[in-house]
Formats: C-alpha cells, sequence, structure tokens
C-alpha cells in the first residue's frame, strides 16, 4: 500500500543517483550506523549477565569484567554517532548543493515568458525554503531511517536468541505498528504541500513589499500591508497547525500498540519466571530488547512524515528543474561574427503564451546596417515586444526575425544575444563595485577598457568623486545613485559589451532635464557605427533619427523621417502636436 501511493518517480531516482556519485561516504555511514545499532542490541543484552551472573549468582569476576564490557559498548556507539552524522551530513549537503545548483541553474536557463508566469518571492523559497525541507530530508531523515531500520534488525535477533517463542508474538504486533506509520503520512505530505506553498506566497509577498518600501511610505500604506502581512502568517499559523495535529496523532497511535505488546509480554513472561521456564535475567533482557525494538519502530513514524514532507518539497523543486523552454536552439545553430547587422522582420506576428490576442501583426522592415530607427506610439502598442524579438527573448508566432538573412531561431543563442546591447528606462545594476557593474557586460575587460566605457557614458567624473572610485559598492538595485547616474552605468556596461545592435528602451523618460542632457550625449556616442532601435515617447530624443517607425495597435502604421511623418499629417504628428502642446503649458 505505502509503495503504491508513493510512487517512485524519475526525479527520485536522480536523488538517488547524487547519493551513488559518494558512495564512499555513504558506505562509511552505513558502517558507522551497524555500530551504532549493534551497540544498542548489545546494551539490551548485556543486562542478562548483569543480573543473573552479578546481581543473582554473585560472581566476582563478571563484576570486574561487565563495566569494560559496558565501556567499550558505549565507546563504540559515540564513534558510530559521530561517525554517521559526520558522513551523512557531508552526503546530504552535497546533495543539496547540487539540487539548489540545478534549480538556480534551470531558473536562469528559462525564458523570459517564464518570470513573467512566476513570482519572484515564490522562486527564492524554492531555493531556500524547500531545499532545506530536502536536506533534512536527506541529512537527517534518511540517517536515523537507516539506522533504526539496522537497530530494528539487531534487536530482533537479540530477542529471537533469548526467548524465541515470546518474539515471535513481539514481531507479529509490527505490522500493526506500521499501519498508522503509513496512513497519517499520506495525510502529512498533502498538508506540508500547502504549508510550502503558503510559505512561498508569505515570502513573495514580503520580497514585494520590502523593494516596494518607498511606495508604501510615500502613501502611508504601513498599516494596510502590515494588516495583508498577519493575514498570510494567520493562514501558515492555520496550515502548520493542521500539520502539527496530523503529526501528532501518529505517536498516540503508536503507543497504545506498543503498550498492548509490552502489557502482554511482562504478563506472560512474568508467569514464565515465576514458574522458573526463564531466569530473571533473560527475561528482563528481553523485556529491554522488546521496548528498545518498539522505540525505533516509533520514530520511523515521525521519520516518514520528515520523509513525505521532503518528497512533497522535491515535487516543488523539480517542477522548476524539469519545465521545457518554450525556446529551443537548435543542435546545428550557426555562429555569426561580431560586426555590423542589418536586421529584418518578415511578416511577424506575435502573442504571448496563453493569450488569444496578437500584440504584433504583419510587421515588416527592414534596417540597414548602422541605421538608428525610431519605434514611436502610445503605451502598449508593441514597441517593446518587437525589439524583444531580436535577440530571442521571446520568438515570434509567425513569420521571421533575421539577421543579415539568418533567421534568429537559426542561431547559437549565446551568439545571438553578444550581438545586442540593451538600455532600459529602469536601469538594473547589482549589489557589487561599479567596476564590476560596468564590466559585467565583459567579465574579461581591463581597467583600461572599464575606464574608456565610463569617460564615454560621461560617468568617470562622479564616479572619481566616491572616496573609493571604481570599488564604490553601490548598493541594491544601485540605491546609492541618482537616476541619471544609474543610467550612465548601464550605457558604460553596454559600451564595453561592444554590441553591434542597440536597443534603446525609453533610456532617458524617467529622467530629468539636466540628468537627460547628459545622458542623451552619452547615448550619443553609444550609437556610433551600431544598428540602433529607439523607443521614446519623447519625441524631441529621436527627431535627429534616420527613420521613424509609428505601431499602433501593433501594426505599423507610418514610417519616415521626422519632417517626412510631420507632411503626412497622421498619427506620428497628432502625436507631435499633442506632446508640443503639453510642453507649451
Amino acid at each position: 500500500m505505502f509503495f503504491r501511493k508513493t510512487k517512485i518517480k524519475p526525479r527520485h531516482r536522480e536523488i538517488a543517483g547524487y547519493i551513488k556519485t559518494r558512495w564512499t561516504h555513504l558506505a562509511f555511514a552505513i558502517v558507522c550506523m551497524l555500530v551504532v545499532s549493534a551497540s544498542t542490541a548489545a546494551s539490551a543484552y548485556i543486562i542478562k549477565p548483569v543480573l543473573d551472573d552479578v546481581f543473582i549468582n554473585k560472581k566476582e569476576d563478571m563484576l570486574k569484567l561487565l563495566p569494560f564490557a559496558v565501556l567499550i559498548i558505549y565507546f563504540l556507539r559515540g564513534l558510530g554517532l559521530y561517525g554517521q552524522e559526520y558522513f551523512l551530513n557531508y552526503l546530504g549537503q552535497v546533495i543539496i548543493r547540487k539540487i539548489r545548483d540545478n534549480l538556480y541553474s534551470k531558473i536562469q536557463d528559462l525564458p523570459l515568458s517564464f518570470f513573467e508566469g512566476e513570482k519572484t518571492g515564490e522562486l527564492m523559497s524554492r531555493l531556500s525554503n524547500d531545499v532545506n525541507i530536502i536536506k533534512n530530508m536527506v541529512s537527517t531523515t534518511i540517517t536515523s531511517t537507516l539506522r533504526d531500520f539496522f537497530t530494528i534488525c539487531f534487536l530482533i535477533g537479540v530477542i529471537f536468541y533469548q526467548i524465541w517463542s515470546l518474539a515471535l508474538f513481539a514481531v507479529l504486533v509490527l505490522p500493526l505498528a506500521f499501519y498508522p506509520i503509513v496512513f497519517f503520512g499520506r495525510k502529512v505530505r498533502k498538508v506540508s504541500t500547502g504549508c510550502q506553498e503558503a510559505m512561498a506566497e508569505m515570502n513573495s509577498f514580503a520580497h514585494e513589499t520590502l523593494v516596494g518600501a518607498k511606495i508604501i511610505k510615500a502613501f502611508s500604506m504601513e498599516n494596510y500591508e502590515k494588516k495583508r502581512f498577519y493575514e498570510k502568517t494567520a493562514f501558515i499559523f492555520k496550515m502548520e497547525i493542521k500539520n502539527a495535529i496530523v503529526k501528532a496523532l501518529s505517536s498516540p497511535v503508536m503507543e497504545v500498540l506498543a503498550g498492548a505488546g509490552v502489557a502482554f509480554i511482562i504478563w506472560y513472561g512474568g508467569s514464565r519466571v515465576i514458574s522458573g521456564v526463564y531466569t530473571t535475567g533473560t527475561f528482563i533482557s528481553f523485556l529491554a530488547s522488546v521496548i528498545m525494538l518498539y522505540d525505533p519502530v516509533k520514530k520511523i513514524s515521525k521519520l516518514n512524515n520528515a520523509v513525505q514532507q521532503g518528497l512533497s518539497a522535491v515535487d516543488r523543486v523539480y517542477d522548476i528543474i524539469e519545465r521545457k523552454s518554450d525556446l529551443e536552439e537548435k543542435k546545428d545553430a550557426v555562429l555569426i561574427e561580431k560586426q555590423s547587422h542589418f536586421v529584418t522582420f518578415e511578416d511577424v506576428w506575435f502573442r504571448y503564451n496563453g493569450c488569444d490576442e496578437y500584440i504584433l501583426k504583419k510587421i515588416n522592415l527592414s534596417v540597414k546596417k548602422g541605421e538608428v530607427i525610431a519605434l514611436v506610439g502610445m503605451s502598449g502598442g508593441g514597441k517593446t515586444s518587437l525589439v524583444n524579438l531580436i535577440p530571442r527573448f521571446f520568438d515570434v508566432s509567425k513569420g521571421r526575425v533575421l539577421i543579415d538573412h539568418i533567421d534568429v531561431r537559426n542561431l547559437k543563442l549565446s551568439n545571438l544575444r553578444d550581438q545586442v546591447a540593451f538600455v532600459t528606462q529602469e536601469p538594473i545594476l547589482f549589489n557589487d563595485t561599479i567596476y564590476s557593474n560596468i564590466a559585467y557586460g565583459k567579465r574579461d575587460a581591463s581597467y583600461e577598457d572599464v575606464v574608456l566605457a565610463a569617460k564615454s557614458a560621461f560617468a568617470y567624473d562622479f564616479i572619481m568623486d566616491f572616496p573609493d572610485g571604481f570599488d564604490t559598492v553601490i548598493g541594491e538595485f544601485g540605491n546609492r545613485l541618482s537616476g541619471g547616474q544609474k543610467q550612465r552605468l548601464c550605457i558604460a556596461r553596454a559600451l564595453i559589451k561592444d554590441a553591434p545592435i542597440l536597443v534603446l528602451d525609453e533610456a532617458t523618460s524617467a529622467l530629468d532635464t539636466s540628468a537627460e542632457k547628459i545622458v542623451q550625449k552619452a547615448l550619443e556616442n553609444l550609437m556610433q557605427g551600431r544598428t540602433t532601435f529607439m523607443i521614446a515617447h519623447r519625441l524631441s530624443t529621436i527627431s535627429n533619427a534616420d527613420r521613424i517607425v509609428v505601431i499602433e495597435n501593433g501594426e505599423i502604421a507610418e514610417t519616415g523621417t521626422h519632417l517626412e511623418l510631420l507632411e503626412k499629417n497622421g498619427s506620428y504628428k497628432s502625436l507631435y502636436e499633442l506632446q508640443y502642446l503639453e510642453s507649451a503649458t
């Protein structure tokens, strides 16, 4: 029943495979567990000579010998306990590190569409909370389960050696004792999954509100967010109590069954001692062995609960690891040189997974080498979706995107993305040094390269104003810097990458006029000699573009230069006049 309900899946076999790679540590741990289990059985058996030979028959030679035997037994037991803990914890840490690395690696490899459907806090919970539960299952629970199994085997050997007829009864009770293990184990796994999902939801909420702390305070919403957090912790509390109740129910059932077995043994065995069939030492040793035998059986019930929790966590982790990417790289993918490129969109249609409506429709656009193309239009028109197709953040639904007549789906993904640099509206920086953030686009860049990029991005002066210069740590998301400073570092990062295709996604829209002028100069340096796609709401920033493409409702409405489009009296002119009136007022 247990094995039918707890079906072994390939993901479970994969974890077992990790164990095999460290079989020497497992072998040493098993030897140590055998020593612990044998010493437990020996400590039960030694009660017989202590009572019969020392206390009843009063043999002085045994009085001198047995204390040394007890010392040796417990010394070996101590060594065994240390060895099993060390070797199995080492093994557990190796496995957990491998699982966590695989999970993080998979998350990094998945396309942007995956991140749009997942919460950051949820993913963090799987990396930390769920993996730690698996760690507990591997390094602690399995350790105890194996040790208790060996202890049961040794103790069964002892009781059969001492009084085989009573041992038969004691062993017959064991199958009854395992029933609650199976029954409650299944319930624990179900409840545990709910607990882990609730914990992930709380982590996601906490991450979101901590990142948005500035907005929360600006709108005086602290009490509102506290209330929402309290509701989530209350739900977790409810789930955890339910989990605790299910776990706690298994122990009383086990205690009653064990008590019934021991009570019968005392009644029947005691009568046989009185009638002289068994010696006092033999019976007491037997009784101690039986009591010790039921103890690991009861522990296995609790350990099974932990195993079920661990298997639930394994499922949550491997649901990500086994997730298939909707972006596939062909085995015969080709490479292109890092040089100036032209880009072509051929009858491109695009919609996001799970959506019926197309974001882009009938897009036909050819962009020459070194040409600066400005994409304008109302928000939600599909401008960002269009440029995201170039580096294959998403794949087209119909049609083709070509670089130098080569479909981007035929290119090696890493090689394709080497050809494209991004500067976005929200500057994404890491909690590292200024030097590392600039060199992020080229990890083997020299110091001179980083300095040159900083100067070209007009960032060098403010960098040197910091006491630590390029070694200054900028804080989470670069919170030690102003908006303009952040954007100039992003431009320096794009410069040092030296990609032939450049995407500027509203790179200056969040800046004030003073910062925008400096950043605009840096962008001019960055655009030189590159095929550039500029997305902009401020039409004043794109008047010098070689060509302006107006996108409305996912389709190209107009194309031309700034002056040509004004003369057409179409959508572009309407946008231009609207912004002109707004700036005038």
